[in-house]
């Protein structure tokens, strides 16, 4: 053992000796935090010994601030991968390539190729359109991604105690961590005090690990549950153990959103639908020709011209079943081009409830001591702390803590105090940190003089509860009898009812209490009434007492004549029955537990079938987070705890920004109801015109290329001129839509049957009046016809299009011009489709059209907007 530590010892110098191999050093570093290998931990002189080797102080920490960065792009290829698994595409790839195939058996090279070569370049043109906004949209999202994935940690570099990112960190850097703070790194326990850590995201075990001095191993990923210490980094990024642990997960999926659920029905249904004509009309065609061959004796003789016949109606059913496939919807929610960055923003749409954490979110999370009943001694506040006094690089100070230690720190200073000085006289030797459970903390200092004093600070009702004496008005310290115990009450009581968070300082001889402001956000009351408007009903549930919080809660506008303040213990022990009266009225829980907090909303979601958004910053709030349909947690006061079992990060800690949200989301919601208005009306349209044409006609107007070119205009390009509209402030004068309301409205069906009708009336009257109305005739006139009906469909999704902007308005042209993106793609279709119709017969199956025939396409395209407009004043309810 002694030769192979010597052997060791020997190899490690030698390295450190000649500068080489710090690589392998950092890979032996990560085995011993890992493996919690004490032995090799001596080897290395313990965590000085790691530290001398890094290139660091325990006091000062490192000197470098530089890191490099990574980051990671999707790259432009990845989406062209994922649009090419379309399963419309993959059909329409195989009729291609069968295209081809008897097309230069049956006509040769390269007329025979020319149908095949048209729907491959139709496929690799909508591939591409497809992959380009798709990575478009990574790119605007990336960052918004970012910032959940964004952890800042204190730090001490160069001297100075600052904020990092986690991004920014370095083995060797000195790192501060408390209470609710994920272990960003693996790393050496240095100093601290009662430190608990929830391993439980790496090792399953749910009960907490207590790390100090003889057993000083800290990883990455974990929680601190309970203490607070320094912590000396040894490995980052992806050689800590939950970095590797991420190496082996892929991403699980997530759960639907309610409106995915609903769109995904509908798609279901459409799908369904679509193969069944499909396959009828399939069946009538083959049905057909075989009687026909019947009729002649030549069933056992087949010739080349049969064969294509075959083929044809076989793409005839095709193109039936890349309508129905084409439902972009199903497409959409499965690569979640559009809405997998939006899921979150759309189901905060759809919420009915909100249950709204207090400070930070309702309040301004900067507390301010607004009333004390006497002078408090410096060596509580200065020492009976979490928080800290620093002077940062630009040489003022500046307060470190949570806002109640800020709050708190910054009195001791008004009051002449030098923390240092204070902190320098007594020797801190006992720390029991602050926890939602005991709602208090404590220190034992080791006076200068001899001795030991206790100072405790937490919720006034629980320390005044422990205090048998306080000092009274000649400073002289007297029992606390009935009179004197009531007369703090009623203070208690006072300041709490000035909306002021109450708390009390105590030590063995004597108490004191401040009153500490948390002011309420200005814009907050006015968001409140825009969700009461709105039909969202706002909740608070906070863990202050509960005359504090109906206080807040009236400033806000939250608490009500008719609603229900209750306290979280009171709470609990409500029955299931009970709850069933009591919840709808409830707008206010104070001094709540995590769990009341998470049986709330899982009552809300289960039992009363809202869709429950919840806010919260703290470690005590991630139940509750995880459990919602949708999470918010705060980005500046959050915990990371918090924040990662979040589904948004409110950058501003702002509850007007949560309403900007909901907002948001609504208009996602109306603008794919927009989208798939538009797009059913296509759906139906050339899914009755092309099944009622080949049964009747045995062919189909509309060919497998130009079937193509709708499916991208109703696609891709319908997706994101629609998509883009921006929110209005109508938006919040609705009821939620919530999970049972239907997806389709009646009003979608209204407008959808209505412009359907039209469309086939006019594509109708084209095929069987067409030739003789444009006196269309000799061998091109059947080419010419299917051109035109091919035109004028196209023109009518485009001015559907349009028409689509509004499912109710009639004026439809209200800030049009303001999109940009909606009239940019306008202008590509309609480009594209002279394109198409001119330059490119051979592939498309289309001739050059006069400019008369252009116009009466235009005319009953434009025609369909009047139309339109006059479906709106059609009365049918919203539901």
């Amino acid at each position: 053992e002694k030769l192979r530590v010597a052997v060791l010892v020997s190899k490690a110098a030698l390295q450190f000796i000649q500068g080489e191999n710090l690589l392998t050093f950092l890979e032996e570093l990560g085995s011993i935090v890992e493996g919690h290998d004490v032995k090799k931990l001596k080897i290395h002189d313990g965590v000085e010994g790691i530290a001398e080797k890094l290139c660091t102080t325990i006091t000062k920490g490192i000197s470098t601030s530089e890191i490099d960065r990574r980051k990671q792009v999707y790259g432009f290829w990845f989406f062209v991968w994922e649009a090419v698994q379309d399963t419309t595409l993959m059909i329409l790839g195989f009729c291609a390539f069968v295209s081809l195939l008897v097309g230069i058996v049956m006509e040769g090279w390269p007329k025979g190729a020319h149908d095949g070569l048209g729907i491959v370049a139709s496929i690799l043109l909508v591939v591409f359109v497809t992959a380009t906004s798709d990575y478009r949209q990574s790119l605007q999202f990336r960052d918004l991604d970012k910032e959940k994935k964004k952890i800042v940690v204190q730090v001490t570099r160069n001297g100075l105690r600052q904020k990092l990112s986690i991004y920014d960190l370095l083995p060797g850097d000195i790192v501060h961590l408390s209470i609710g703070d994920q272990v960003p790194a693996d790393g050496l326990f240095m100093s601290g005090y009662s430190l608990l850590i929830n391993e439980s995201s790496l090792t399953g075990e749910s009960e907490p690990v207590n790390v100090n001095a003889s057993n000083p191993f800290l990883l990455s990923g974990t929680k601190v549950q309970n203490g607070s210490c320094k912590m000396l980094v040894t490995t980052v990024g992806m050689r800590t153990q939950w970095g590797k642990l991420m190496a082996t997960l892929s991403e699980g999926g997530d759960d639907e959103t309610p409106l995915q659920v609903k769109l995904n029905g509908v798609a279901t249904v459409i799908g369904k639908i679509g193969l069944f004509f499909a396959v009828v009309t399939f069946a009538v065609l083959v049905q057909g020709l075989f009687t026909r061959k019947l009729e002649e004796g030549t069933q056992w003789i087949w010739s080349g011209d049969e064969a294509m016949e075959m083929l044809e109606f076989f793409a005839i059913a095709v193109t039936i079943v890349t309508l129905s496939l084409a439902f972009a919807m199903k497409k959409m929610m499965n690569d979640k081009a559009l809405v997998r960055h939006l899921a979150a923003c759309e189901t905060m749409g759809s919420a009915t409830t909100i249950c709204s954490d207090k400070t930070g979110t309702l309040t301004t999370n900067h507390m301010t001591v607004v009333k004390t009943c006497m002078k408090l001694l410096l060596e509580s506040i200065f020492n009976n702390t979490g928080g800290d006094v620093v002077v940062n690089e630009a040489k003022k100070v500046e307060i470190l803590g949570t806002p109640t230690e800020t709050a708190l720190l910054e009195l001791g200073l008004l009051l002449g105090g030098d923390f240092q000085e204070e902190r320098g006289k007594s020797k801190i030797v006992k720390v029991e940190p602050f926890n939602s459970t005991k709602k208090r903390m404590g220190v034992v200092l080791e006076l200068p003089e001899g001795g030991f004093r206790a100072h405790c600070k937490g919720a006034s009702e629980i320390a005044l509860a422990a205090c048998d004496k306080f000092l009274n008005s000649n400073g002289d310290v007297v029992p606390l009898d009935e009179a004197s115990t009531k007369l703090l009450q009623d203070t208690i009581e006072n300041f709490a009812s000035e909306a002021l968070r109450t708390l009390c300082l105590a030590y063995s001889d004597i108490g004191t209490i401040v009153g500490i402001k948390d002011p309420v956000r200005p814009g907050v009351k006015e968001s409140v009434a825009v969700c009461r408007s709105a039909g969202i009903v706002v909740r608070m549930v906070t863990g202050d007492n509960l005359t504090t919080a109906k206080a807040i809660a009236r400033e806000c506008g939250i608490l009500t004549d008719d609603g229900l303040a209750i306290e979280g213990p009171e709470f609990r022990e409500k029955s299931d029955e009970e709850l069933q009266q009591l919840i709808p009225k409830l707008q206010v829980m104070a001094r709540s537990s995590p769990m009341d907090k998470h049986t709330l909303v899982k009552t809300l979601r289960t039992t009363f079938q809202e869709v429950v958004a919840v806010t919260g910053d703290g470690t005590n709030d991630a139940p509750a987070l995880h459990e919602a349909d949708i999470g918010l947690a705060m980005g500046i006061a959050g915990t990371e705890v918090a924040k990662e079992s979040a589904d948004v990060i409110i950058l501003d800690d702002n509850f007007s920004t949560i309403v900007t949200v909901g907002k948001w989301g609504r208009s996602v919601y109306v603008n794919i109801q927009k989208f798939v208005q538009f797009q059913l009306t296509v759906n139906v349209v050339a899914l009755v015109v092309n099944f009622t044409s080949a049964c009747l006609t045995g062919n189909a107007p509309l060919t497998a290329v130009q079937l193509l070119w709708v499916n991208m205009i109703m696609d891709t390009l319908g997706a994101l001129a629609l998509a883009t509209e921006p929110p209005t402030d109508d938006l919040m004068k609705r009821a939620p839509v919530g999970r049972k309301g239907n997806f389709i409205s009646n009003v979608m069906w209204r407008n959808i049957m209505g412009q359907s009708l039209y469309q086939f009336v006019v594509i109708w009257y084209l095929q069987t009046q067409g030739k003789e109305a444009f006196r269309l005739d000799g061998p091109d006139s059947d080419l010419i016809l299917n051109t035109l009906i091919f035109n004028s469909f196209v023109f009518c999704q485009v001015f559907n299009e349009i028409s689509s902007r509004e499912m109710e308005k009639v004026n439809v042209f209200d800030g049009i011009l303001k999109n940009y993106v909606f009239v940019a793609v306008l202008s590509c279709t309609a480009i594209f489709q002279i394109i198409i119709v001119e330059f490119l017969g051979t592939f498309a199956s289309t001739t050059p059209l006069t400019w008369q025939q252009w116009f009466v396409s235009i005319a009953f395209g434009f025609l369909g907007m009047p139309i339109a407009a006059i479906l709106k004043m059609v009365p049918v309810g919203s539901t």
